[in-house]
């Protein structure tokens, strides 16, 4: 309550003392003029109950409207109104109930201010993303859409109410596809210099009870262009580097075997020819290494045992198997899951491990397999960790980045994935996960 305030209750008392004060004094007025008390308390009853009424209400008048003002206002806030106040002259218990009333008020202004331009913000960030957003309700029907969404399916007319099934009818045939199949994916619309590379991404949730699901078409031409060029002057540098390695030594033994040549002497013309044939054998299958990676045809699924193709690989390389290997037979393409194996265990061996360290597992999951290539080395720094399957990159001053590389193509081929993991105790972990057909 306010400093200096009088309260409700003192004035209710004070009321009362004064009304019971008037009582009696009338009372005795009464008695002196008539001699019978019980009738005098009668009259002066009867005298102060107009009184009485009179006061409780004039009294209580501004109190009960207030009171109504004060419903009126929470019936206000409720329906989302936040432009009343209250005004209470008086300072009393219910003065400091107005003032709070007013105090929330204002902080509720206030709340639905920041909130509309909050809203406002948000709204034109995302009419204005050149990411296309379609918002599509459980029956069908598109409930929200941005200025990217309806330039992309309805030439920029509002796309709110219609039928996304009508809407896609007339979208190019790529699109309607990579919505159809379900889940993220790249599909591109044009051919040519016209081609345009779109991603996709969809996300589902409910909103006020109901399922809906969130379109996001986000253009990606520009960048994957800018990507391919990087990567294109990437190859070049690698193929030229090792071009150079190669040629230039191949170059200036030819001249030195010439000239021995002339002179007659040649005691050493074999070791020159042997290390030209070994470097024209580096160059070639560097160059097929490269040719397989980027002519990775789509895989060929086969039923194959696993102890039938883990003895094919033993054949090739050496390595111990950890634990047993399971019953039944996996589908995948035999040479290109042979390749990929290939690589990882030759990465393995080449990672300062022991050979008998070196250990491939096989273990059979809900609905995938598992093969996971071990061994005992160094492993792998979290920067190494962190860009190892990209192509072209590589530790080893002899390496072309394409080991890792076209064993995740092939896993990915195959509907599956591969992680790299340091272990615990040294060494790292290559695990392929495979879908199980």
């Amino acid at each position: 309550m306010s400093r200096g305030a009088f309260s409700l209750a003192g004035k209710f008392a004070a009321v009362l003392i004064g009304t019971a004060t008037l009582a009696i004094v009338s009372t005795l007025a009464i008695a002196h003029f008539i001699d019978n008390a019980i009738f005098a308390g009668t009259a002066a009853l009867l005298l102060m109950l107009p009184i009485l009424l009179w006061l409780a209400r004039n009294g209580l008048k501004p109190v009960l409207a207030m009171y109504r003002a004060l419903a009126g206002t929470v019936t206000s806030y409720r329906d989302g109104d936040y432009g009343f106040g209250l005004h209470w002259q008086r300072r009393d218990e219910l003065g400091d109930l107005v003032a709070a009333h007013n105090a929330l008020g204002q902080a509720l202004r206030e709340q639905r201010l920041g909130l509309v331009q909050r809203e406002l913000l948000l709204d034109t960030m995302v009419q204005h993303t050149p990411v296309a957003m379609l918002l599509v309700d459980d029956g069908g029907r598109v409930a929200f859409s941005n200025v990217a969404a309806r330039k992309l399916l309805n030439d920029g007319h509002r796309l709110e109410g219609h039928a996304l099934e009508a809407l896609l009818a007339s979208a190019p045939e790529p699109l309607r596809e990579a919505i159809g199949r379900g889940g993220d994916g790249l599909f591109a619309v044009g051919a040519d210099d016209d081609e345009q590379t779109f991603h996709l991404a969809r996300r589902g949730f409910r909103l006020n009870g109901r399922r809906h699901e969130l379109f996001l078409l986000r253009r990606l031409t520009a960048e994957l262009r800018r990507q391919e060029v990087q990567t294109w002057k990437k190859v070049i540098r690698v193929i030229s580097h090792e071009l150079n390695n190669s040629l230039a030594p191949v170059a200036s033994l030819a001249h030195s075997g010439a000239e021995l040549l002339r002179r007659g002497q040649h005691q050493r013309l074999e070791e020159i020819f042997a290390t030209i044939e070994e470097r024209a054998r580096h160059l070639e299958g560097f160059i097929r290494d490269y040719a397989r990676f980027a002519k990775l045809p789509s895989p060929r699924l086969e039923p194959v045992l696993w102890p039938d193709f883990c003895a094919r690989l033993r054949s090739q390389i050496d390595f111990a198997l950890d634990g047993p290997l399971p019953e039944q037979p996996a589908r995948f393409d035999l040479a290109q899951m042979e390749q990929a194996l290939l690589n990882l265990l030759k990465n393995a061996h080449e990672s300062g491990s022991a050979p008998d360290a070196v250990s491939l597992r096989v273990r059979r999951l809900p609905g995938a397999v598992r093969i996971e290539v071990l061994d005992r080395g160094s492993g792998m720094t979290p920067a190494v960790l962190e860009n190892a399957l990209v192509p072209f990159y590589s530790t080893k001053r002899s390496g072309t980045g394409l080991g890792l590389a076209l064993a995740r193509e092939i896993a990915e081929a195959h509907g599956g994935r591969i992680a790299l993991n340091n272990r615990d105790g040294g060494g790292l972990a290559v695990a392929m996960v495979l879908d199980a057909v």
